[in-house]
């Protein structure tokens, strides 16, 4: 059986598609699409990468049961405020989270509770954080991702981002590109 990827792309319908043979798709993109929720792609049991552009729900809980993802890009999520569901991704090896281009160049950015669950992806080796940030502003967190080798942030403060990348390891490099695309 050849693996599927699912692209859909600024798609008006309301309500996300069915899926035939949801078990087979391996990769998906949710670009700018108008559905109320993306929960049903929890559905897609061994999906491995995905990336959406404007994540409607409030709650990444749904994502929390996609056991076999390794990349998550997600780009506008302006409800969600707590990453903890992300924690139980343990193949997890590629992250993105971002504003959308103009609220970074506003310094519009989307607070989230706490970095901490991060810290809890063991295999997280690739990292952005582009204007998703805690109240504190700290990158502390995430010192404690021992795989970690490429960071890029956003709207901390300059003397957080110098501290963080000269106490550890970590390159401040861009993400690399999911292989679907």
């Amino acid at each position: 059986m050849p693996d599927v990827h699912l692209d859909l792309i600024r798609d008006p319908a309301r309500k996300f598609p069915s899926v035939a043979d949801p078990e087979l798709v391996r990769s998906a993109r949710v670009w700018h699409c108008k559905y109320k929720s993306l929960a049903p792609l929890s559905a897609l049991c061994n999906l491995e990468e995905l990336v959406i552009a404007t994540f409607p729900d409030e709650s990444f809980e749904f994502l929390g049961k996609l056991s076999e993802l390794r990349f998550l890009q997600i780009l506008h999520m302006p409800k969600i405020c707590d990453i903890s569901p992300l924690s139980r991704l343990q193949r997890l090896t590629t992250l993105s989270l971002s504003t959308l281009p103009s609220w970074d160049a506003s310094r519009k950015t989307t607070t989230i509770q706490s970095l901490d669950p991060l810290s809890h992806l063991s295999q997280l080796t690739y990292l952005e954080l582009l204007g998703v940030c805690p109240p504190d502003k700290s990158l502390v967190s995430l010192e404690k991702c021992k795989h970690l080798q490429t960071a890029r942030v956003s709207q901390y403060p300059l003397d957080e981002m110098t501290r963080f990348f000269s106490a550890t390891e970590v390159i401040n490099e861009f993400n690399p590109r999911p292989l679907f695309s």
